[in-house]
């Protein structure tokens, strides 16, 4: 698997991937990282136009990955740049993967101890979380993709429901008048939506495993519109329910927001166990395919066996997760990596298309 791409996976099972890598710890915390920018309930459109630039990012890569079909990022960048040159890149993107896992881990673990295992030690929570995600990730694409695919109707049904329920305690009036304050809000609102949509880095090498690359512009489409859904509805029921001064004083507020309402005729009165459990199991889909990601790169950059890279990475991922003392710095880590993404995914990949499409016609 470090030389070549063997797996093949359906444009479906792509969207899936993609849409599961997007849809994870940012649903909790989104409601008040883009209100703290934004500072009013106009945050849907700050939304929207931040998954429309998602897209736009998604699309040049996959633009510069349908040039080098059946190759990953890290295979072809070395013929645009060069070797040297190459293989920093690579690195980059590889620590970029690193620390998105280490980062995805981590929420689990503050979400876990606070609301479900109060006194469990960290160690043990993560532990479990790595070496399930190793066992699955040594299977390669396809065993992501099943579980993905297995997850998907769980998660998904939980959360429109959890959606649909708040509607109990929600006030439309926490959200009026749209664009009361000018656009001004709206574009300060943008930049955190944008960091939260890590959506377009991971077609670098889910096209090269693609059965039909040519169809990976629909699945950009596709995975991007789901996730600018998911995190509309998101934000637009906390806000609703709790209004924005109230959001602001939540670390949580999705999850507050679940814990708020009770719903006397069904089995299940309150929710918010029941939505974490099955929400940890769509931020370990993002977990697995960012360790995945960056055990394939550098296998490929190394010219070693992927799972011996997958096995080597592991206690780098608990380092990382181990770094921030706390909540804030954990937020502050998840705000850098967004910055080093908009580096590295948003200004890098026209430029290197532009390189490429010179080249060809040189040749």
């Amino acid at each position: 698997m470090s030389a070549e791409v063997k797996d093949r996976i359906t444009a479906v099972q792509a969207t899936i991937i993609l849409a599961n890598y997007t849809i994870a710890a940012g649903v909790l915390t989104l409601p008040r990282t883009i209100v703290e920018a934004s500072g009013s309930p106009d945050v849907w459109i700050s939304i929207f136009l931040g998954g429309a630039i998602s897209f736009l990012f998604g699309l040049i890569i996959v633009k510069l990955s349908q040039r080098f079909p059946g190759q990953t990022f890290f295979q072809y960048i070395g013929k645009i740049i060069g070797k040297p040159l190459g293989m920093v890149l690579s690195i980059g993107v590889i620590g970029y993967f690193l620390s998105i896992a280490g980062f995805e881990i981590r929420s689990v673990q503050e979400v876990t101890s606070f609301f479900l295992l109060e006194g469990t030690p960290p160690w043990a929570i993560m532990a479990a979380f790595i070496w399930i995600a190793f066992y699955l990730c040594r299977g390669g694409i396809n065993a992501i993709a099943s579980m993905c695919r297995l997850i998907v109707p769980i998660t998904w049904t939980v959360f429109l429901g959890v959606c649909l329920l708040s509607f109990e305690v929600f006030d439309l009036n926490n959200l009026l008048p749209v664009l009361g304050d000018g656009l001004e809000p709206v574009w300060k609102g943008i930049r955190p939506t944008i960091l939260t949509f890590t959506a377009g880095e991971a077609m670098l090498f889910v096209v090269a495993f693609m059965d039909k690359p040519q169809k990976a512009v629909k699945v950009i489409i596709a995975g991007t519109c789901i996730s600018t859904i998911f995190y509309i509805m998101a934000v637009v029921a906390t806000i609703g329910a709790f209004s924005i001064d109230g959001v602001l004083t939540r670390t949580w507020p999705f999850l507050d927001l679940v814990r708020s309402f009770e719903v006397n005729y069904l089995i299940f009165e309150r929710f918010e166990s029941l939505l974490l459990v099955i929400w940890i199991m769509q931020i370990f889909c993002t977990f697995c395919i960012s360790i995945y990601a960056a055990a394939l790169g550098l296998s490929q950059v190394i010219h070693k066996n992927f799972k011996s890279c997958l096995l080597a990475i592991l206690p780098v991922v608990y380092v990382i997760s181990r770094i921030p003392p706390n909540v804030n710095a954990l937020f502050a880590l998840g705000t850098g990596i967004g910055d080093s993404m908009l580096i590295l995914f948003g200004l890098l990949p026209l430029p290197l298309l532009i390189i490429t499409y010179f080249r060809r016609a040189a040749s």
